[in-house]
């Protein structure tokens, strides 16, 4: 980030809120492949999509964790974008 501002930490944590929700429709197709899949690969492939949106929502949370932290974080915009 090339300036700390508050815009530009408002952009950042606005991005992991996006990547969170992101994850939650990862999770989603994940669901609906696997239950309509028709073979074994595409079995495989739906569980790398979940384990990946377990991943980076994991990691997407542990890092508004550390903006939370740093006191970078409004908890009050997260209300207006889940």
């Amino acid at each position: 980030m090339k300036q700390n501002g508050k815009v530009q930490w408002d952009k950042a944590n606005e991005n992991l809120r996006r990547l969170i929700r992101l994850t939650r429709e990862m999770l989603a197709l994940a669901d609906e492949g696997d239950r309509d899949r028709l073979d074994d690969s595409c079995g495989i492939l739906f569980g790398v999509l979940r384990d990946m949106a377990y991943r980076l929502r994991k990691t997407a949370e542990v890092e508004c964790e550390s903006h939370r932290n740093a006191q970078h974080w409004d908890d009050s915009d997260a209300a207006q974008h889940p």
